[in-house]
């Protein structure tokens, strides 16, 4: 069942009145639920010693940076009128970059599942590490779900290329919608930069940062394979260009990361494959085993996967952007190498 909107502000109310359960010095006391002027809770917190000190709630249903900002501001209105004042932000989840804000605002903040930050004369409560389960998946889902993730793929190429919303819309191949949802997402994060011709990438790494975290190689269907054969022929075998100047798939991992940043030694040879990854692999007479495979064929979850595919010594393989996803997951020294593509192709490029 939808929580409603009065069971949401209980919930951010009584939150906080938790932070304060274990400061025996401190008695909090809250107002009425309709306050005089535009915040959402004011209460009344006693500190042995020191007086009474009024805390002014802001509670917002996302803690990301733009959306902490206008709590930041709606505080910094109202606060000149109630001497001796404190501003808390409460959301069922602030992030990194807004508690950055925050912090630096000297207004505290508190998430659903208790970590927090208040700073109110000799009264300091800093909660971290609590496992949140009210992260914003919706959001994620939303902003990594595959036909954004080709609008992103789009912003990637050039970040500081700016774009209106119907041209953008048409060089990802999605809706007008789709596009505007998008730029909102990025723009609660403050990732974006606006000017006269349009909006661009202000920060590619921090979204790079959280689309790896976020990204699943899993979603493509994978199929494993033996071949008798080296690395190399393996590779010029199913990415090279055949009679028809057509290649049967597109390299990733590390073997595109070895075209492009070369940084590890590999055995296992990964592609995208165009169509049925069992039909490649009868083609070149491949057999599809269980164990002691050194082939990973993979039919894509989406055909943005493939954008800005590009060849290399005649060898087909992904853009170092879909490279970088498909490697920052893989425990096996993965990493290593997807850091070495974004320290020698990726950033510089930014």
């Amino acid at each position: 069942m939808k929580e409603s909107a009065s069971d949401f502000l209980d919930r951010a109310f009584a939150t906080v009145s938790e932070c304060f359960d274990d400061t025996p010095f401190c008695a909090l006391r809250w107002g009425p639920r309709k306050t005089p002027v535009g915040i959402d809770r004011i209460g009344r917190l006693r500190i042995q010693g020191v007086g009474e000190r009024m805390l002014l709630l802001e509670v917002k249903k996302s803690g990301q940076p733009r959306i902490v900002r206008e709590a930041v501001n709606a505080i910094a209105r109202y606060r000149p009128s109630f001497k001796n004042s404190y501003g808390i932000v409460v959301a069922p989840f602030i992030s990194d970059a807004a508690a950055d804000i925050l912090k630096t605002e000297d207004i505290g903040y508190v998430d659903f599942a208790g970590n927090c930050r208040i700073c109110i004369d000799k009264v300091y409560i800093s909660k971290t590490g609590q496992s949140n389960p009210f992260t914003e998946k919706r959001g994620l889902r939303s902003l990594y779900s595959p036909k954004a993730e080709r609008i992103l793929r789009v912003l990637m190429r050039n970040p500081n290329e700016p774009w209106l919303v119907k041209p953008l819309a048409e060089a990802a191949g999605v809706s007008l919608g789709q596009v505007s949802n998008v730029k909102k997402l990025l723009d609660a994060r403050e990732w974006l930069r606006s000017g006269d011709s349009g909006f661009s990438l202000a920060h590619p790494k921090a979204l790079l940062a959280e689309w790896s975290m976020a990204y699943r190689f899993t979603r493509n269907r994978i199929g494993n394979f033996y071949a008798m054969a080296s690395v190399d022929e393996i590779e010029r075998a199913i990415a090279g260009k055949n009679q028809r100047g057509e290649p049967l798939g597109t390299l990733t991992a590390f073997s595109a990361a070895a075209r492009l940043a070369p940084v590890t030694r590999y055995q296992r040879v990964s592609a995208y494959v165009r169509g049925s990854m069992e039909a490649v692999a009868e083609k070149l007479d491949w057999k599809q085993v269980t164990s002691g495979s050194n082939v990973s064929l993979l039919e894509p979850y989406d055909d943005g996967v493939l954008m800005d595919s590009q060849d290399s010594d005649d060898i087909q393989i992904v853009s170092p952007l879909q490279a970088y996803l498909d490697l920052s997951g893989n425990v096996a020294r993965g990493e290593e190498a997807a850091e070495a593509l974004l320290r020698e192709v990726l950033s510089p490029s930014w």
